[in-house]
């Protein structure tokens, strides 16, 4: 639901901003409404996007809703609701939009859009929140702003030197564009696979991963979920960079990763060395020419517009705290959800709930 925007110049006072209107902040802005937070004195949701849909919108075309690796429902409101029965091939960047669209009109949240959060500063015991569309003036910050607005790309020697196309997940579209091009695919996780699988089928591919890959051939079951969970939150509790659940859960060996691996898609080298113009290099000499470089090497969080809050630590991470590790231990007043533990989509509702409960109780603001 889009509202109107503040005065430029003078700030609106609330309780609680959250930032993204992604899984993690429709997650945390719904508890915000169940534990009486009124919208718009009480509570405000700022969303970049033009439209509803967080990084959904955004995802390729043939991501389908057969392809994807599942949806989960966010509170009070299923999924399967705002599907139909013929729904396997629609397209995840329209269904999702659609069904986050219908949330945010059904349980009325105040979610102001486009609006680009510039900054967040301190201001004794509020904080400032300065955006494209004006002002806010809060006593707490639920962030979720998740990723997709930071692709990462490691830096390798050359890489400015070569010849054909370079390009992150954030930026594919269709497998077609690659027909008769060589592909270097770089990446070990879920992303590299479903699309070294899709542009495999047709044209000729090479992958490369740091580590050597885990296929899990056994069901996703609820204990490695928690071992995944468990790994990042302990590091998030440390102050360190949130790490990555795929070195822990696997890949999942699905019918179409299957038949990837049959045809030798998945016949994966260790890390080149160096980029040259014609290809890559590894530090034997060897090289493999290629027309397209397709970097599937993850995003980082998107906390930039925070750096005023000197949140950082000497790890590198920013230390949480909290049930579920959703609090900035530096400063109680500022929530991280679809943050390191929180960063799935299951994770993502549970963060949201805890975050709305441990901040209106500190305020003193829950119903």
């Amino acid at each position: 639901m889009s509202t109107d925007h503040p005065d430029a110049h003078v700030p609106q006072l609330v309780d609680v901003v959250v930032i993204g209107a992604g899984q993690a902040g429709l997650s945390a802005a719904y508890y915000l409404r169940k534990f009486e937070v009124p919208p718009e004195s009480g509570f405000v949701v700022l969303d970049h996007a033009a439209g509803p849909g967080g990084a959904w919108q955004f995802r390729w075309p043939s991501l389908t809703l057969s392809t994807v690796n599942g949806v989960h429902d966010l509170p009070g409101m299923s999924f399967a609701e705002t599907t139909g029965t013929d729904s396997a091939s629609v397209r995840a960047s329209v269904a999702v939009p659609h069904y986050f669209e219908l949330y945010e009109k059904r349980f009325e949240l105040p979610v102001h859009r486009p609006v680009h959060t510039r900054v967040v500063c301190n201001r004794g015991e509020r904080l400032r929140i300065e955006t494209d569309q004006g002002v806010f003036s809060a006593r707490g910050l639920i962030n979720a702003t998740g990723t997709w607005d930071r692709p990462f790309i490691p830096y390798y020697r050359g890489a400015a030197t070569f010849a054909g196309r370079q390009l992150h997940t954030k930026d594919y579209s269709t497998a077609d564009e690659f027909a008769g091009k060589h592909v270097v695919v770089v990446g070990g996780g879920v992303s590299a696979v479903q699309l070294l699988d899709e542009i495999s089928q047709v044209t000729t591919t090479t992958w490369v991963t740091r580590r050597e890959p885990t296929f899990r051939d056994a069901p996703f079951t609820a204990d490695v979920g928690h071992d995944a969970v468990a790994m990042v939150e302990d590091r998030v509790r440390r102050g360190l960079p949130p790490g990555s659940v795929v070195s822990v859960t696997g890949l999942a060996l699905t019918p179409a990763i299957r038949a990837a691996r049959e045809r030798g898609a998945l016949d994966r080298l260790p890390m080149f060395a160096e980029i040259v113009p014609q290809g890559v290099r590894w530090s034997d000499g060897t090289v493999v020419d290629a027309d397209v470089i397709l970097w599937c090497t993850g995003f980082r969080s998107s906390l930039d517009h925070l750096a005023p809050l000197h949140l950082r630590g000497p790890g590198g991470g920013i230390s949480m705290v909290g049930r579920l590790a959703t609090q900035v231990e530096s400063d109680p007043r500022i929530h991280l959800v679809g943050y390191g533990p929180s960063s799935s989509t299951i994770g993502a509702n549970r963060a949201g709930q805890a975050a709305a409960r441990e901040l209106t109780r500190s305020l003193g603001i829950d119903g």
